[in-house]
């Protein structure tokens, strides 16, 4: 084991070199924040160094990403918080026009209806099977929360996507075959309480099956 020698005072730095040191230090610093920091990361370039370097270019493309993504953010809230008022009106029409509907039609009832609760995060998926040029008549009430569903059909390696709805409270319309197979819902529930769909249909089609 060897033990370092103890250094003299003469070896130590002075005070007015520790002094110029730090002064060195700190000058480096700031010019390296304001000719490569700033440039490269905010787009600001005082000395014209990060152009001449390729530095402000950087900069200037962080940036541009920020402010998109930025932008992005904000449209998605604002487009998110419209749906979801829009939903919520639309729903009580749906609902006040089922309600009237339920108790004064008569003359065309409604072929068949199907009753389902999803718990929270629990999916369903119910199919028509219909002909090309086919038509059916739908009507689909959310009761307890709300939920998110794709109107879509599928047969002979076609698709087609017919309506989506987020956060929905209920929906009606009709369906016109594409072509022949298999069209109709897939629910998921993204509440944190259970819902229950109602969908009533009417109209051609020869079968309602239970996907899974």
């Amino acid at each position: 084991m060897f033990n370092a020698e103890k250094p003299s005072l003469d070896q130590l730095p002075s005070s007015k070199q520790l002094v110029r040191s730090t002064a060195i230090a700190g000058v480096s610093a700031v010019a390296i924040l304001v000719t490569v920091v700033l440039p490269a990361e905010y787009d600001i370039d005082p000395t014209g160094i990060g152009r001449v370097i390729g530095l402000k270019e950087m900069g200037e493309i962080k940036t541009q990403l920020a402010d998109e993504a930025e932008a992005d953010r904000l449209m998605n809230q604002a487009t998110e918080e419209q749906s979801s008022l829009l939903n919520d009106v639309l729903g009580l029409f749906v609902g006040a026009a089922y309600a009237q509907e339920a108790t004064s039609e008569t003359t065309e009832a409604w072929r068949d209806e199907t009753i389902l609760t999803l718990e929270p995060g629990e999916s369903a998926e119910w199919k028509l099977v219909m002909e090309k040029g086919q038509t059916a008549q739908y009507r689909m009430a959310v009761e307890g929360g709300k939920v998110n569903f794709d109107l879509h059909g599928h047969g002979g390696g076609n698709s087609v996507t017919y309506e989506k709805g987020r956060g929905s409270t209920g929906s009606e319309g009709a369906i016109l075959a594409e072509f022949n197979g298999e069209h109709g819902w897939f629910w998921r529930n993204r509440d944190n309480a259970d819902v229950t769909v109602t969908l009533q249909l009417k109209g051609e089609y020869s079968e309602v099956k239970q996907a899974y």
